[in-house]
């Protein structure tokens, strides 16, 4: 009996084995499922380490999902290439300001997280089971996105709170997903946060993963990732009337960065 199913499942992952080498679609939907999955059951794992170790919602938890999420690279054949991490080693709290490619963001993000540092994120995040609980556990602070007077009382307590907590926050300007090679027009919140806790902004570009990702083609192999932190762009003296300048001037300098890190021509 035992020796059926041994064959049985020897086959299966064999038939898997050649559908996977025969079509990309279903390599992208079984490599899909199987980041989701072990998304699901990490985020379980990570969620009562959190508990047991620190004992509920605190940043603190980052270190235990940034231990556990830089093993996903290995699974799935990603490696990065990092630049500039002495560029986190700012006096006090900061924005992180970074492009938003995909799912795969998450291990990009674990990859040079520093510590103190919390992410912002849309609040239908906080309602996927495990993950959402990890997210919490780890501060992250949920926006509703679909309400814009509730999106600026969180920011502006997110002001408030990270000068006097002297942590850092993570944003994705661009505000969804973008898997194009480019940059979609930055939304202005975080810089309109930065500029009122007079904190500096701290740019990070992550490489185009269209060479080894992309959703639209059903492609998702194995690829390298290249990563700079760029130098902070101060703040201080800055009003709201300088927001607009400081959104364009750190959007030139990542899209630039960007298309170097990707190969590509500017």
């Amino acid at each position: 009996m035992e020796l059926g199913w041994l064959l049985w499942g020897t086959a299966v992952l064999l038939l898997l084995h050649v559908l996977m080498e025969l079509s990309p679609t279903v390599n992208f939907a079984l490599r899909i499922g199987f980041y989701c999955l072990l998304c699901l059951v990490s985020s379980a794992l990570a969620a009562a380490a959190c508990l047991l170790v620190n004992g509920g919602r605190t940043v603190r938890n980052m270190r235990i999902i940034r231990a556990v999420v830089r093993t996903f690279k290995y699974f799935f054949g990603v490696r990065f290439e990092v630049k500039g991490l002495e560029n986190f080693k700012v006096e006090g709290p900061a924005i992180i300001v970074s492009n938003h490619q995909s799912v795969l963001d998450m291990m990009g993000l674990m990859e040079v997280l520093p510590d103190n540092c919390v992410q912002v994120g849309k609040k239908e995040l906080m309602y996927m089971g495990s993950v959402g609980l990890i997210m919490y556990l780890g501060g992250v602070i949920f926006i509703n996105r679909k309400s814009t007077s509730s999106a600026k009382m969180v920011m502006s307590d997110v002001a408030k709170t990270m000068v006097a907590e002297n942590v850092k926050v993570w944003v994705y300007p661009e505000g969804t997903r973008n898997c194009t090679g480019d940059l979609l027009p930055f939304k202005k919140g975080a810089f309109h946060l930065a500029v009122q806790a007079q904190v500096p902004v701290i740019p990070v570009v992550y490489s185009s993963f269209t060479a080894f990702y992309n959703p639209k083609t059903k492609l998702f192999t194995s690829g390298k990732v290249k990563v700079e932190v760029l130098p902070p762009i101060e703040t201080k003296g800055l009003t709201s009337d300088d927001v607009t300048d400081l959104a364009d001037r750190c959007f030139s300098t990542m899209r630039e960065t960007l298309f170097r890190l990707s190969g590509r021509p500017s």
